[in-house]
């Protein structure tokens, strides 16, 4: 696992190649496990 700097507030997270949330596709934060729960839950 890595963290890759970036600016204007993007958060993203992949997982494997996959994107599995995203703060600019939502347009929000994510809520406390959301990202947790969305790697685990990935196809």
């Amino acid at each position: 696992m890595r963290l890759l700097p970036s600016s204007g507030g993007v958060f993203e997270v992949v997982a494997d190649g996959t994107l599995v949330f995203s703060k600019r596709t939502t347009g929000r934060h994510a809520a406390p496990g959301e990202v947790l729960e969305a790697i685990r839950n990935r196809s």
